[in-house]
């Protein structure tokens, strides 16, 4: 399956980003935990250039925490520093904006030294859709300021957003790129849902997903779905999706498997973490190209 998506506003969005920067003194860029190579728009660094920028794996709470780990130290290593948040509950927002102010604090004490006492810090939070950036202005600010979405595409406009008398923010639209050239990255981005189904095969999806748990997470698979673990071993994605139809009873007419409804079942279950914390790429996988 050939997965392309770069609806028009995305186009502006790029240019939304290149002309505010002037504006901002910090970058916060959000990746998903689960993928943070896939959901890195490789375009980012040519648009920031040499801002300065904290790294937030939103979602974290869904991802493998040793893999989270591994991630946290590749980032140390290229100068980055790295926060594990999750937007829902709140968790790593305080030390995003600790760290805000830190990469600040030159400017603001140059600041001081002319008679300048209070210098806030102003942020852009960029990230592509359906990464959580609504809930994490919503849960940074402390109220419903942004429109938020458990779909992608729901921000499409600019807005500055006050976070406190330190630090400001400037929100812009979720962006993919127009061409994914390698496919894992396409398919990475539907299994977690930054891909609106309704483009795409779920059933391809799906299998494709099982198919990969059952090579890298294949006892929180058997667990979730009841499989043996040597029974499912060497299957192919179809007979998975089949075997894990029946385990849940998406049984249609004549015994056949109701493949929309289960392939709905498995994605579903993926995202909300329910299958368990899974990270689908490690540090050194592809993360060499991530910093060009």
């Amino acid at each position: 399956m050939n997965i392309q998506w770069f609806p028009g506003h995305m186009a502006k969005t790029r240019r939304l980003i290149a002309e505010n920067l002037k504006l901002v003194d910090v970058i916060i860029e959000l990746l998903d935990a689960r993928i943070p190579f896939s959901s890195r728009n490789p375009e980012i660094n040519s648009l920031i250039k040499n801002k300065p920028r904290l790294v937030a794996f939103n979602k974290s709470d869904l991802a493998d925490e040793r893999i989270s780990r591994q991630w946290i130290k590749w980032y140390a290593d290229q100068g980055i520093d790295c926060i594990l948040i999750n937007s829902i509950n709140g968790k790593g927002l305080n030390e995003i904006k600790a760290k805000a102010r830190e990469l600040m604090f030159e400017k603001i004490e140059r600041n001081r030294a002319k008679g300048k006492l209070f210098t806030p810090v102003r942020t852009m939070v960029v990230g592509i859709p359906n990464v959580g950036k609504s809930s994490f202005i919503n849960k940074i600010v402390g109220k419903a300021t942004a429109v938020t979405g458990d779909r992608p595409g729901v921000t499409r406009g600019k807005q500055w957003i006050r976070i406190s008398s330190e630090m400001e923010l400037l929100d812009t639209p979720g962006i993919l790129w127009p061409k994914f050239e390698d496919q894992e990255v396409g398919m990475n981005l539907a299994f977690t849902g930054a891909i609106k189904d309704d483009i795409m095969d779920t059933g391809e999806v799906a299998m494709a997903l099982l198919y990969r748990l059952s090579k890298t997470y294949n006892n929180e698979l058997c667990t979730r779905f009841k499989l043996e673990p040597e029974s499912i071993n060497g299957m192919e994605p179809l007979e998975l999706l089949e075997t894990v139809g029946r385990k849940r009873g998406c049984i249609i007419s004549k015994g056949e498997i109701d493949y929309s409804r289960i392939s709905a079942i498995v994605l579903d279950e993926f995202r909300g973490g329910k299958i368990g914390r899974i990270t689908l790429e490690k540090p050194g996988d592809r993360a060499e190209t991530m910093t060009e």
